[in-house]
């Protein structure tokens, strides 16, 4: 699948703040991604970071002035405004917000952002005192009015030394956002529960049973629902994937708390995603003391687990809500498991994949899964990226939603 910011003309302002350095990283990022990126400085900007940095990492030339020397007959604030596909504006300071709520338009940067109509992403970065000012939050109050996106900054150590909200986020969060504006939110207002990874049943303090399971798919499914506009409740078994951005995780160790977690926050569920590779048994007892080598094998009691997704398929209320979706990680008969399981479990869509393939198995990047829905309508999809796989699953759901 082509990149969603491949091609995609971005106009990225930069004000004078020491987060110029991060900015340096994000254009990297997006000129990686296909992303045509030209950048807008303010003069004080350029005392942090050059412009030929820029131009560097851009690969395109880089505005500074209102009123460039080689400009000939074109207005510059008006060409470059009106050819963006999207403005980012990071890291934007206090005086930057200030000239952009009240109209401002002396120098390069404010007078595009008053002659822009594309989306606007604005990412502040200052002292925290600043931040938290009365004057300065009523700033950013009118540019939300003005609709301008403000991507809330992030809490710490500030290079003044204080400590407190106002460092600039880092690149994974601006990613996320700069993603979205180029998504279709068709899941606005959904709320979206998604289950990932393994779970691990102990049989002693130092050992459990547990699967292979990384937990890459549901992550993946997670991010990409976020960017859709969903409300994204994530419970994960032990994985070592950081949480996406702007997504509520719930981390759980065993099934029965997979199970707890998910009848708690259900009801309140528009879709159910049960991508996690759960156990089916537990140990029926937990040693209190480790198992120690003795014997040449040893004898271990295990009981079923809760089938979670069947229950909720048993708990259908009649609207049909919530909407399930399930997984099926398969070794052989994958049809004619999926198609029991469809059944079985009273699932709106269940997506197939074969665990011993090579590049489909647990902990890969990549997924080869078929799709089968409540009609009994098979979609085999070729091997792709996990997030792009993700996509399309989505796809899938909404119009099951229609």
């Amino acid at each position: 699948m082509k990149s969603l910011l491949a091609d995609k003309k971005i106009l990225f302002g930069i004000s004078g703040s020491i987060a110029v350095y991060k900015a340096a990283e994000w254009v990297r990022e997006l000129a990686k991604t296909g992303a045509d990126v030209t950048v807008v400085m303010t003069d004080a900007a350029t005392r942090f970071v050059s412009s030929l940095t820029f131009a560097t990492l851009s690969g395109n030339r880089v505005y500074t002035g209102m009123f460039e020397s080689d400009a000939g007959e074109n207005v510059t604030h008006i060409n470059l405004a009106r050819e963006c596909d999207l403005f980012i504006i990071a890291p934007a300071t206090a005086q930057t917000i200030a000239k952009l709520a009240n109209g401002f338009a002396d120098n390069l940067l404010s007078s595009l952002a008053l002659a822009s109509r594309a989306k606007m992403l604005v990412f502040p970065a200052m002292n925290s005192n600043m931040y938290s000012h009365a004057a300065t939050q009523a700033n950013l109050a009118r540019l939300k009015e003005y609709e301008y996106s403000i991507i809330e900054p992030d809490e710490g150590m500030l290079a003044c030394g204080d400590e407190g909200v106002g460092r600039l986020v880092e690149w994974g969060v601006a990613r996320e956002a700069i993603l979205s504006s180029f998504t279709p939110q068709d899941l606005e207002e959904q709320t979206v529960i998604i289950t990932a990874g393994p779970t691990c049943e102990p049989f002693d303090p130092a050992r459990h049973m547990s699967n292979r399971s990384s937990g890459k798919m549901g992550f993946a499914l997670a991010r990409s629902a976020k960017r859709r506009g969903a409300k994204v409740i994530l419970i994960s078994g032990p994985t070592s994937l950081g949480a996406p951005s702007g997504v509520e995780m719930i981390n759980v160790t065993s099934a029965l708390q997979m199970h707890e977690v998910v009848m708690e926050n259900y009801n309140n569920a528009d879709i159910v995603v049960m991508s996690a590779a759960v156990s089916d048994y537990r140990p029926e007892k937990i040693a209190e003391q480790k198992i120690k080598k003795g014997s040449d094998s040893i004898d271990l009691e295990i009981v079923p687990n809760p089938d979670i997704l069947k229950e909720l398929g048993k708990r259908k209320d009649k609207t049909k809500r919530p909407l399930l979706v399930g997984f099926a990680a398969e070794s052989s008969d994958h049809l004619e498991e999926g198609k029991r399981k469809l059944k079985e479990k009273n699932l709106d869509l269940i997506v197939i994949n074969d665990i011993i393939g090579k590049d489909t198995g647990f902990g890969t990047d990549t997924n080869q899964v078929n799709l089968i829905d409540r009609d009994y309508q098979l979609e085999k999809l070729p091997l792709l990226a996990k997030e792009e796989c993700a996509y399309i699953i989505w796809d899938k759901i909404v119009k099951l939603l229609q």
